[in-house]
């Protein structure tokens, strides 16, 4: 059995989080964009599912796959992570209503893993809305480390 890691990213910052991850677990690890691939979960006993937050909301293909797959994921060694600029409580609030709470309850490791913000992928109103919440018109990228590191540890130890 090995791991994998389900993700939905936008502009890619939720990748390179997720492969960042990957490099520091020791099981081979397969890593999925749920935007347009559909992983078999049977091959798996751990299993990661992360996505980014835009507007207080995790990606839809995210949810979709915690919604259509919640019981099978109850039964695996469960990881969830998200990726956005908020911290601190702010980031753990987007955490909790990001997945549903029976898979929260489940999961072995729970992480923020930090977010970015770069205005040359984003169309007009998304750079609006940014400037608006940020107060910023700079490009931001803050990908944390130490949280990476932590929930891969619960993961190899579980």
């Amino acid at each position: 059995m090995s791991t994998l890691i389900a993700y939905a990213s936008k502009y890619g910052f939720t990748k390179a989080c997720a492969e960042r991850l990957a490099k520091q677990l020791d099981e081979k690890v397969d890593i999925m964009d749920l935007n347009s691939q559909r992983p078999n979960l049977a091959l798996y006993d751990k299993v990661i599912v992360g996505g980014s937050i835009y507007a207080g909301r995790i990606r839809k293909p995210t949810a979709r796959f915690c919604s259509e797959n919640l019981n099978i994921l109850k039964g695996k060694k469960l990881g969830l992570f998200i990726c956005g600029m908020a911290d601190g409580n702010d980031a753990l609030k987007q955490l909790e209503s990001a997945f549903p709470k029976e898979l929260l309850s489940a999961a072995i490791a729970k992480e923020s893993f930090g977010g970015e913000y770069d205005f040359s992928k984003m169309n007009f109103l998304e750079r609006f809305i940014i400037k608006k919440i940020s107060g910023s018109d700079k490009n931001q990228s803050r990908m944390m480390e130490e949280s990476i590191a932590r929930f891969a540890v619960q993961i190899n130890n579980a």
